[in-house]
């Protein structure tokens, strides 16, 4: 796939209904994940302030609609899906173009769409961003260009107390491990059995399927050692599942990891321009990091902005 993987993370591993509150996005003030994963960010969101100055260098057509039109695919927990009444976009990408977005004087509004379709729609003008765990990459930057935001790679999750005793990549060498197919998970997990029978080792056995909820009930049930997953997805899971006592993430730095990127039209360099540095002020004022620490993903948090660095 064109990212680490696409995921939708529903009911099925969480011990708690998939209701929210009254705003269809649970949770209490302040950022307090609740039992349904989806932490109330009312509160963060609402501390974010206008910059005039920044206001005043967005390009006067979408300045004059008041929004910006942000493309997505609204599949991907935690980074961005629907609330349990299945229209309210949530998640921390979200939350974050809402934040940027109200540092503009705009108000963000969310277009959803196939992953494959999302650049042709930005050189289009269909959409005026992207935001849908892009990996920001040289090839992708021939066609747009990316405000980085997030750090991310593959990681690998396993039962909690990590009963198969995975510590990395070469600990994965015999055992079977389940990935979403076409994924850049299974091109790893394939490699990476190249590199085991390389060195005298048994192969990985890799289990293909067509969801993450599948490779979890795989995990549960130890029919699987591992997932090998994309690290918001994993971080979420991990925290959220049975409430914290199912599943693990295994510590170290993503694998191939690199940046998230938000897409801007090439031909539209002033409104990429203002987007990265009303990022800058939200990750200057901590208002990025509460963000990331509300959905538990502040491992991928960045630590400057920058502008198509993905290779």
């Amino acid at each position: 796939m064109a990212r680490w993987g696409t995921v939708v993370v529903g009911c099925l591993l969480l011990t708690t209904a998939c209701a929210g509150g009254s705003d269809g996005a649970g949770g209490t003030a302040g950022g307090t994940a609740t039992g349904s994963g989806v932490p109330d960010t009312t509160a963060i969101l609402q501390g974010v302030t206008k910059d005039a100055q920044l206001a005043s260098s967005v390009p006067a057509p979408i300045a004059q609609t008041g929004k910006l039109n942000i493309g997505a695919n609204m599949q991907s927990a935690p980074n961005n899906f629907y609330a349990a009444d299945g229209k309210t976009p949530v998640g921390f990408e979200v939350d974050i173009a809402k934040a940027v977005a109200a540092k503009l004087g705009l108000t963000a509004q969310h277009t959803d769409m196939a992953f494959g379709s999302l650049i042709t729609s930005l050189q289009s003008g269909r959409l005026d961003l992207t935001m849908a765990g892009m990996n920001d990459t040289k090839a992708r930057q021939q066609q747009i260009d990316f405000v980085d935001y997030f750090t991310s790679g593959i990681t690998i999750m396993v039962r909690k107390g990590n009963p198969d005793g995975i510590t990395g990549p070469d600990s994965l060498c015999g055992k079977n491990v389940a990935v979403v197919q076409g994924t850049s998970h299974q091109t790893f997990a394939t490699e990476q059995s190249t590199r085991c029978v390389q060195a005298g080792k048994p192969p990985v056995t890799t289990t293909a399927t067509d969801s993450d909820s599948q490779n979890q009930n795989q995990l549960r049930t130890g029919r699987v050692a591992a997932i090998l997953n994309d690290l918001p997805t994993a971080a979420y899971v991990s925290k959220n599942a049975g409430n914290g006592e199912f599943f693990e993430v295994v510590p170290g730095e993503p694998i191939n990891g690199g940046p998230y990127g938000i897409g801007v039209n090439k031909a539209n360099p002033q409104l990429r321009d203002a987007v990265a540095k009303a990022l800058t002020e939200l990750a200057d004022d901590g208002t990025y990091g509460r963000i990331l620490g509300a959905w538990g993903v502040q491992q991928g948090a960045i630590t400057k902005v920058t502008v198509n660095a993905g290779s």
